[in-house]
C-alpha cells in the first residue's frame, strides 16, 4: 500500500508540477546566477509549484522509510512503474494530450508487470512456509 502511495505522489504530483512552474521561462536576468536566483524566488513564492513539489517530496522520504520494511527487488520498479502510470493519467486528466497511443498500452502492461510481481511475491511466500 505504501509502495503505490509513493507511486501516486511522485507521479500525480509531476504534471501539477509542471503547470506550476508555467511562466518561469519569461524570468529574464543579466547573469548566471541571478537568474538562477529569481527562477528559484519565482518557484517559492508560487504556490501551484510549492505544493505539489512537497507533495512529491513527502513521496520521497515515504519511498525511503517504506524500503526499511520492503523487498527491494518489488519496491524499486512498483514506485517508479506507477508514478509512471499516475504521471500519464493525471496528466491527461488536467488536460494534457497524450502523443502517442503507446502510453495506453505502456499502463496496462506496466499494470499487469506489477501485478505480476506481487503474484510472484506471494506465491513464493506460501511456497517457502
Amino acid at each position: 500500500v505504501n509502495l503505490i502511495l509513493v507511486g501516486f505522489l511522485w507521479g500525480a504530483t509531476n504534471p501539477l508540477i509542471k503547470k506550476g512552474s508555467i511562466g518561469i521561462e519569461n524570468v529574464k536576468e543579466n547573469t548566471v546566477y541571478k537568474q538562477g536566483f529569481m527562477e528559484v524566488k519565482f518557484l517559492l513564492k508560487n504556490w501551484k509549484y510549492i505544493v505539489p513539489f512537497l507533495l512529491n517530496q513527502s513521496g520521497s522520504l515515504l519511498y525511503f522509510l517504506t524500503l526499511q520494511n520492503s523487498d527491494i527487488s518489488l519496491a524499486v520498479p512498483v514506485a517508479n512503474a506507477l508514478s509512471f502510470v499516475f504521471t500519464a493519467v493525471v496528466g491527461r486528466f488536467l488536460g494534457e494530450q497524450i502523443h502517442h497511443k503507446g502510453t495506453y498500452y505502456g499502463i496496462v502492461l506496466t499494470t499487469l508487470g506489477i501485478t505480476l510481481c506481487f503474484l510472484d511475491k506471494i506465491l513464493s511466500k506460501n511456497t517457502s512456509t
